[in-house]
């Protein structure tokens, strides 16, 4: 999601939760992304996964922007649309996984601990490298 206001072009991203994040602030925040299903079209995946990570689903116009590659090798499409949402209001799917590691326990984490909006200069500082072209793809598109 992105918004314009006084102090400029604002993009909405997200801070991955579980415990391998919780320290990690620049660099590591990411949009919200997921897997595609099986037979599913990218563009639907997107807001579904946007739904499940952040619980806001925006409507309107979506402008797909040129993939990128992540440094695991994911390939990630995007789609770019105005739109604003309360980040406090955030709230995300959970994912389980064995915590500490070699306990036997297994804990709950949301998939999305935060959501926060940036001005581009402060979103290039906090997003994944790998997804910066998407900023830039972004800003000549609007």
């Amino acid at each position: 999601m992105y918004r314009k206001g006084a102090g400029g072009l604002e993009v909405f991203l997200v801070h991955p939760g579980g415990p391998f994040w919780a320290k990690k602030d620049a660099g590591a925040w990411t949009i919200p992304k997921g897997e595609i299903g099986p037979d599913e079209d990218p563009l639907a995946a997107a807001r579904r996964e946007t739904a499940e990570e952040t619980g806001f689903s925006p409507e309107g116009d979506f402008i797909e922007l040129p993939p990128v590659r992540q440094k695991a090798g994911k390939l990630v499409h995007a789609w770019a649309i105005e739109s604003d949402c309360d980040p406090a209001q955030l709230h995300s799917n959970n994912f389980s996984m064995e915590w500490p590691p070699r306990s036997g326990r297994t804990a709950e984490f949301p998939e999305v601990d935060r959501g926060a909006w940036f001005g581009l200069e402060d979103a290039r500082a906090k997003l994944l490298e790998s997804q910066h072209p998407l900023l830039a793809a972004l800003q000549s598109l609007v």
